[in-house]
């Protein structure tokens, strides 16, 4: 079988277990709970079916490690929030609150399901044209593997820091000036953990990318081919979830306002002088 089908199937059955378990617990959290998890599937049976034809799977398998890796992380920092425990994303709250009961049902469905599990298919596809061009591992898979790690490292230290920070409020009693994380790698974004996040998942799409070009597709279809949907559709996600994400923080804290003004939102950049413009702030 066709590695990619049999992932297929699975996040089929998974989208239909995600919709399901959100109708019974209307709690709509249950893909951010297998966000972690299935990618890490997916990869593996791409780097198992390449073991099993018995020809060079060295880059697959590297990529499955490296995604395992991501998920272990991700998965432990989601854990240690609470987010096994039945806990809902509160964004989904503000979501419902703000839609008509049939509306919020159409976009759990659409959106919440169905596009977040294809999108978490679409990351992972990089491996299936690993799987498909077995040109053997080189100095650019390397590279690439190389910065995926450092990309790993840099969001644990994000996530860190920013645990750090709600540990350090929650024992003031819950009000720690000015109410969000400034320091450490949030002295240069404003989500450093986000950039990270979707700069592995381009290192991801370039190993893949990086296969096909060396088995000699060049550089359409080969350096740049169709798997790019998934890293590109995840920085769209990620752009927009950010934007409504801060606007529910300005909403609570006033001096968000003016973090927004002197630090990147996403790409980690010196921070700027006050008046400098807002244009830059969106970087």
């Amino acid at each position: 079988m066709d590695p990619l089908l049999l992932v297929l199937i699975v996040a089929a059955v998974t989208c239909g277990f995600c919709w399901i378990a959100s109708l019974i617990t209307k709690d709509t959290s249950w893909v951010d709970r297998i966000w972690s998890i299935v990618p890490v599937v997916y990869v593996w049976i791409f780097a198992v079916s390449a073991i099993v034809d018995g020809r060079d799977a060295a880059r697959v398998v590297v990529m499955a490690v490296l995604v395992t890796a991501w998920g272990a992380r991700l998965t432990f920092n989601f854990a240690r929030k609470g987010g096994y425990t039945g806990m809902e994303d509160y964004r989904w709250a503000v979501l419902r609150g703000r839609m008509t009961p049939w509306q919020f049902q159409v976009f759990n469905l659409l959106f919440i399901v169905l596009y977040q599990n294809a999108l978490l298919v679409l990351i992972t596809t990089p491996a299936y044209i690993a799987w498909q061009n077995r040109a053997p591992f080189g100095p650019w898979d390397l590279v690439f593997t190389v910065l995926f790690a450092a990309f790993l490292v840099g969001e644990f230290i994000a996530d860190q820091q920013q645990w750090n920070f709600h540990e350090a409020k929650k024992a003031a009693g819950g009000s720690l000036e000015p109410g969000f994380v400034t320091t450490g790698l949030f002295a240069f974004s404003r989500h450093p953990n986000f950039f990270f996040e979707q700069a592995q998942w381009w290192a991801f799409y370039a190993i893949g990318a990086a296969a096909a070009a060396a088995s000699g597709l060049g550089v359409w279809g080969g350096a740049v081919n169709w798997t790019i949907l998934g890293a590109g559709l995840l920085t769209l996600l990620f752009i927009g979830s950010t934007i409504f994400t801060e606007s529910i923080t300005s909403s609570k804290y006033p001096a968000y306002a003016d973090y927004q003004r002197t630090t990147s939102m996403l790409v980690p950049l010196p921070r700027r002088h006050r008046g400098t413009g807002e244009a830059a702030s969106r970087a």
